[in-house]
């Protein structure tokens, strides 16, 4: 089995795990909702979610701790990312992502340079209710809409016919745009007092793929291969949550 179905198989794994995960959750609260009901004769059972939205706002920052490993180890390409959330209500957080990278192909008869910027935007979903006002932690799942501006330089080949010869030319350099859709799902721990750390699987469907027809990106900071219409990614941040209270009229 490749690299790249081992990945996907983990994922779908994960992806899973967490949907059950969720489905058992609400099997058990309903469980405990009914409990509480019956000895509600013998004594008082506050089973409300902590109202944290009442409380305190909080702002995760963040980076890809993965991503300078990754570069030291390759030669062609590299790549950063960052990341922010912030908490609304109800558990669902706002989130917004960057980052940039650059590519190098130097084969023998092809030979080009790509950088990028891109941005992501979108939302997650904490799964778990919380036990604790100050449990910030706990699984997610959320959805991501993404773009990336690509600068390509001038691009050399040849071409190499045994009949007719080798012929070479030139592609002139180009500057597009790609967009994908995300589905991301994962876990956020709290280390300590505001220091988190967590992990992030990424499904990844590039919507506008015939935009690279002429010559694809050979990587796309943010995505992956530009010659791929999906892909499949993780991130492992670590990250800062600025947490404050609010202040009701």
């Amino acid at each position: 089995m490749s690299i790249q179905s081992r990945l996907k198989y983990l994922c779908t794994v994960i992806i899973s795990i967490l949907l059950l995960t969720g489905s058992w959750t609400a099997s058990a609260q309903a469980v405990a909702t009914d409990t509480a009901a019956i000895k509600s004769d013998t004594a008082t059972i506050d089973t409300t979610t902590p109202h944290i939205e009442m409380g305190c706002h909080q702002l995760n920052i963040g980076f890809d701790i993965i991503r300078p490993v990754i570069n030291a180890y390759s030669s062609d390409k590299s790549g950063y990312e960052f990341a922010a959330d912030y908490y609304l209500k109800n558990e669902i957080y706002l989130a917004a992502e960057g980052g940039w990278g650059t590519s190098t192909v130097a084969y023998s008869d092809l030979k080009y340079n790509t950088a990028n910027t891109f941005y992501r935007i979108g939302f997650n979903k904490v799964l778990l209710p919380r036990e604790d006002a100050k449990d910030w932690g706990g699984m997610f799942m959320g959805l991501r809409l993404a773009t990336a501006n690509i600068q390509r330089s001038a691009a050399t080949y040849t071409v190499t016919d045994s009949l007719w010869g080798n012929n070479s030319g030139s592609l002139a350099a180009k500057s597009f745009n790609g967009y994908w859709l995300e589905i991301t799902g994962g876990v956020r721990v709290e280390l300590y007092k505001g220091v988190m750390a967590g992990w992030n699987v990424r499904g990844k469907f590039m919507l506008n793929n015939k935009s690279f027809s002429d010559l694809s990106p050979l990587y796309i900071a943010g995505y992956g291969r530009g010659d791929k219409n999906a892909v499949f990614d993780i991130n492992f941040y670590l990250s800062y949550a600025i947490r404050w209270k609010r202040h009701n009229s």
